[in-house]
């Protein structure tokens, strides 16, 4: 007996000592004089992130090479004030209230057209500006659950009446997760009191050689996926599923992101490399499951990631537009090429595109979504 009691004791430690911890301190102030909060999660593999609840950005992901050589493998920027003010390429920010771009920044619901402010050309691009990504959100850390290995914090964010012209006030809860598994996980929920559209997602830029090391070309995406979304030259989907047989939006396959941006097919020429939505295979509208959608490669490193999620498609950036005007975390200017976003959401305007997966939220209805980011190596 005394023996049994011992082994359950035992196991009741191993399993306290193997559970993510999460711990909070202040990150500086905005230019509003806004404290913000940083929360850093560590795992008993070595792998750290740190979440601000500024614009609820993931700032850092440190995790092992094939040697267990850490590196942060996400961009950011230097400092609080930063990501409330020049935060326009969304490093690692909560997007909303729309993820992705709507034509003219405009949409009708329930007989009523919405307008919204433009700020990408003729479009409205992640809900348009001071929003989401730049606002403060509320924080908290959470009650670890009993016998989990995971460590929570949770994000709270109201978007009110009106705010760039969206209906409804629209409450919105993310909740980041980091377990023993090199998961990190985002679980999105909005609720709201007027029928509303809704699309959100994290756009944390990626490079698995680490931050500020240089380009991605030589890394390796593959995404199940066999039809994306062309559009036209403003970045908005003309309404086709078109398959990627044949074209350079053939990810099916493990390869090098630089083999195909120097294409001269159209879409890649508008965009300048990629920065479209796929359509991913995996996707059950039934399903609170996440499914693997991308796997990502870093040869060199041996550095991995895969990306599970509920959501219906991924927006693959190859952070085109970096153009050496935004210094990082490490001191060093970003520049094209330097990352790719892996952003699974709905499909870029689908409040105009009724053939698309609806993104209506209406009133006494919840949003639910979850994205997995699993790191690991490969060996």
């Amino acid at each position: 007996m005394k023996y049994l009691l011992a082994l359950s004791l035992l196991a009741l430690s191993i399993q306290a000592v193997s559970a993510a911890t999460v711990t909070a301190e202040p990150y500086g102030k905005t230019a509003a004089g806004q404290t913000v909060t940083e929360y850093t999660f560590k795992n008993n593999n070595g792998m750290t992130v740190k979440i601000l609840d500024i614009a609820g950005a993931i700032r850092e992901i440190n995790v092992p090479d094939a040697k267990g050589q850490m590196a942060n493998v996400v961009l950011g920027l230097p400092n609080a004030e930063a990501y409330a003010t020049q935060n326009d390429p969304h490093f690692g920010a909560i997007v909303g209230r729309y993820a992705n771009r709507i034509a003219k920044g405009q949409f009708t619901l329930n007989g009523k057209q919405y307008q919204l402010p433009l700020n990408n050309g003729e479009n409205t691009l992640h809900g348009g500006p001071s929003t989401y990504a730049q606002d403060l959100w509320q924080s908290k850390i959470l009650k670890q659950k009993k016998g989990s290995d995971t460590a929570s914090v949770e994000m709270t964010y109201l978007s009110p009446n009106g705010q760039n012209g969206f209906p409804g006030n629209v409450k919105t809860t993310v909740v980041y997760s980091l377990n023993e598994q090199n998961e990190l996980t985002a679980e999105y929920k909005a609720t709201t009191d007027q029928d509303t559209v809704v699309n959100l997602t994290n756009h944390s830029y990626f490079n698995l050689a680490g931050e500020g090391s240089g380009s991605v070309e030589k890394q390796q995406i593959q995404i199940l996926a066999s039809k994306y979304t062309p559009t036209d030259a403003g970045s908005i989907p003309t309404g086709e599923l078109a398959s990627v047989e044949g074209t350079p939006f053939d990810l099916r396959q493990m390869t090098p992101i630089g083999q195909q941006l120097r294409n001269n097919h159209p879409q890649m020429v508008m965009a300048h490399g990629y920065d479209h939505n796929w359509v991913l295979d995996n996707y059950d509208a039934k399903s609170k499951q996440p499914k693997l959608a991308v796997k990502a490669l870093d040869p060199e490193s041996g550095r991995t990631l895969e990306v599970h999620t509920t959501e219906p498609g991924v927006q693959f950036y190859t952070s085109n537009f970096l153009d050496g005007s935004v210094v990082g975390t490490s001191g060093k200017a970003y520049r094209q090429t330097e990352a790719f976003a892996l952003e699974a959401e709905h499909f870029p305007d689908s409040p105009n595109q009724p053939s698309f997966p609806s993104t209506v939220l209406k009133k006494g209805q919840t949003f639910q979504a979850t994205t997995v980011y699993k790191f690991g190596v490969n060996k």
